[in-house]
Order: C-alpha cells, then structure tokens, then sequence
C-alpha cells in the first residue's frame, strides 16, 4: 500500500510536527543569522516612524523644489526686464558690505595688535622690576648660597 499523508482528522495515527510553514521554507543558515534579529514592537515602531517622517521630509522636499523651479520660471521675465535696476543695486550693496566688513576687521585687527603691545610693555617692565627684587635678594643672600656651593663643592 502506498504512503498516505497522516490523517488530521483521525486522532489515531500520529500527529505531525507543527512547526510554522513559513520557516520550513528559508534554509537553516539563514534562520540562524536572521533569528537574533528579530524586532521587537518599539523597534518596529521607531522604524515605522523613521519611514512615515522619511516619506512627509522627501515630500515636502519635492514640492519645495517644485515651487522654486515654477517661481524661477516665472518671474525670469521680470527679472530680465528690470536687471539694469538690479545690477548697479546689487553692485552698491556689495561693496557697502564689503566696506563694513574690511572696517570691523580691521578695528578688531587693531585692537587685538594694541592690546598684545599694551601686555608685552607691562610684562616688560614688570620683568626689569622682578629683576631688582632678585638683585637685592641675591646680594642680600647671596653670602649663604655662596658658601653652600663651596661646602658641597670643595674643590671647585
């Protein structure tokens, strides 16, 4: 007699296994390396969220590109018929921001350059000061610092 499929029906001969049809399907390598893997409800959520906002940011991306390329397209004639109001326009404009500009580098060039002159003179003539005060403890001491150097070197 031929193999039959078992029999669901019949509580008599024996059950086969219930393992779930779609993994019986993907070989085992796979199931093993895509077993840990698995999401869980909040990561799936963060992922559905990455997507929805993905797609509204790519939208919203499309219709601003949109709406700059139909604005070009259409003030083009208007910006071709009044350019020779908007070019001496945007010629003084540049050069009164590069005016103010050269003249704030400039004023913060110069007091940058003025303030290091200011601390390098007082540093100076705070040095020629210490220097006194080592000159007077140096004669003031130096008898004992003299005769420690010849107690610790004799032959010297």
């Amino acid at each position: 007699m031929a193999a039959r499929p078992p029999n669901f029906f019949n509580n008599s001969q024996s059950r086969p296994s219930l393992r779930p049809i779609h993994t019986s399907y993907v070989p085992s390598f796979l199931r093993k390396l895509l077993q840990p893997h698995v999401p869980n409800s909040t990561q799936l959520m963060g992922f559905l969220t990455l997507v929805i906002s993905g797609g509204i940011l790519l939208l919203l991306t499309g219709l601003s590109l949109t709406a700059i390329i139909l604005g070009l397209i259409f003030s083009t004639p208007l910006i071709i018929i009044s350019s020779p109001i908007w070019v001496p326009i945007g010629i003084a404009l540049f050069v009164a921001v590069a005016g103010f500009l050269s003249v704030c580098g400039f004023g913060v060039s110069t007091w940058a350059a003025g303030s290091w002159v200011y601390r390098y003179f007082r540093r100076s003539r705070n040095m020629v000061d210490d220097d006194s005060h080592v000159k007077d403890y140096a004669r003031k001491y130096g008898g004992y610092l003299h005769g420690k150097v010849k107690d610790t070197a004799p032959g010297a």
